[in-house]
């Protein structure tokens, strides 16, 4: 009757979320910072300083989910439909070298099914520096999938 209660520990992070930490946690060992960003963006950076045409057809009412504003011309407000507008951000914020991660929700207005969804998930990187190659590229990856996996993972290119 003395003893002191137990604590009840109830649920626990969802896998997704475990994993996520877990992949963010080898990149920021690898050197890579983590930035995030809105999720309601502008044309601007979400399509036009990615180069994306006027006509490109990722820029359609049925590929991406426009937001409702006041008149905004060539620049209307929508829900990201990737993460590299935080990319923009990051490039406009510091200079190189950087080594980046940028982790994040998209929207994309897609039908629905057992393989596709509206919202989803999506990590992207981005290394910016002088004498950066594709050598390097799979090294990172090798690198990245040997500590997420296990060394010695067999990987294609």
């Amino acid at each position: 009757m003395t003893l002191p209660g137990r604590n009840k520990h109830i649920g626990r992070l969802h896998p997704s979320t475990q994993q996520l930490r877990r992949v963010l946690s080898i990149l920021a060992e690898m050197g890579f910072q983590v930035f995030t960003s809105r999720e309601v963006e502008t044309d601007e950076f979400n399509f036009q300083h990615l180069n994306f045409p006027p006509h490109h057809p990722a820029r359609d009412m049925q590929d991406t989910f426009f937001i409702e504003a006041e008149n905004r011309g060539d620049n209307p407000i929508l829900m990201r439909t990737h993460t590299s507008p935080v990319q923009v951000r990051v490039m406009e914020r510091h200079a190189p070298p950087l080594a980046v991660v940028i982790p994040g929700r998209v929207y994309r207005n897609e039908a629905v099914d057992a393989s596709h969804a509206a919202e989803f998930f999506q990590i992207e990187g981005l290394y910016v520096d002088k004498d950066v190659s594709l050598v390097d590229l799979r090294a990172t990856v090798r690198e990245f999938i040997d500590r997420l996996y296990g060394a010695g993972t067999e990987i294609r290119f």
